[in-house]
């Protein structure tokens, strides 16, 4: 049998390797399989990619913190009254001053922190529940129980919301928790219309006509299939039904409807905060701060979620 030439340039007596085993050794070296990415692993990227959004989770988490643990580690409780020190500006005893009645603005912006993120959450929980389970089960049944549903939504919208919270804690009597089920009871509704449209157009999909197919009971259907994948749209919701419902309850309580004393919250310090604006405006300023840059966290969040769970922006 007749050797391999050596290629131009070998020196005699020298090992030499085929022309293409470089590249042979290269393609070796590459991985045989290129790993991709799943749709929450791709939306988490996109989602930490967006700095507007990421840094309103750092300060969120913040707020949070501060909320859970400031109010117990502050040196001045936000019960205690000293009429010495009313309307003391800003200091280093006291961070954010005094109000009117020498209350610690800070320890009260904490406590008032506290109860303004439980309402916001609590409430969006209530209405996070009662708007999936009703608009899932519209959109899914379709037809007289659709219809039947959706007027309900249509006549509950209808009503005031203060009227509505008015009525429930004249039956109920005035309590922090009448307030998040009222806040909740309200937000439902349109938490409902949008979860009610997206099953519309998912209940039409071959995977839920093939759970039909084989005969996967209604009801399975809508709780393993068809929520499943309204998580997108609800969680972008979410975002934005907390800011509202930290609003309404601040409205509540500016009108003497929500929190009672001892407790504060953002609205009762802003609305006490509003009577003394002339004397002492740093306790309106700081609240009032404190309310707008969580509001804009939750959009800036809501924003970056939106961005990051949206198929046609990819």
């Amino acid at each position: 049998m007749s050797e391999t030439p050596p290629p131009p340039g070998a020196q005699p007596g020298m090992p030499h390797q085929h022309p293409n085993a470089e590249a042979m050794e290269k393609a070796a070296a590459l991985p045989g399989e290129v790993k991709g990415r799943s749709l929450w692993e791709d939306a988490r990227r996109r989602l930490f990619s967006n700095k507007a959004a990421v840094a309103s989770m750092i300060i969120l988490a913040i707020l949070v913190l501060a909320a859970l643990i400031g109010p117990e580690v502050t040196p001045h409780d936000f019960r205690a009254i000293s009429y010495g020190n009313n309307d003391l500006p800003p200091s280093w005893s006291h961070w954010m001053g005094t109000d009117n009645i020498g209350r610690d603005v800070l320890a009260r912006t904490l406590i008032g922190a506290r109860v303004s993120l439980a309402v916001g959450l609590i409430a969006t929980f209530v209405s996070l529940v009662i708007g999936v389970i009703w608009g899932a089960t519209a959109g899914f049944f379709g037809g007289t129980v659709d219809n039947v549903m959706m007027r309900i939504v249509d006549v509950l919208y209808s009503l005031p919301f203060v009227f509505f919270v008015i009525i429930l804690m004249v039956v109920f009597g005035t309590s922090l928790w009448i307030m998040f089920v009222a806040i909740g009871a309200i937000e439902w509704l349109t938490m409902a219309r949008i979860v009610r449209g997206q099953t519309l157009s998912l209940k039409e999909k071959e995977f839920v006509e093939a759970a039909r197919a084989i005969g996967v009971k209604p009801l399975t259907i809508v709780a393993r299939h068809i929520v499943p994948n309204l998580i997108g749209p609800v969680i972008i919701y979410v975002t934005l039904t907390i800011p509202y419902a930290i609003l309404a309850e601040s409205f509540l309580s500016f009108l003497g409807l929500g929190v009672q004393e001892p407790l504060t919250s953002w609205g009762v310090l802003i609305s006490e905060g509003a009577n003394g604006m002339q004397t002492a405006p740093w306790a309106l300023l700081f609240p009032a701060g404190m309310m707008a840059l969580t509001l804009f966290c939750f959009n800036f969040i809501g924003d970056g979620l939106r961005d990051a769970l949206d198929p046609k922006d990819r």
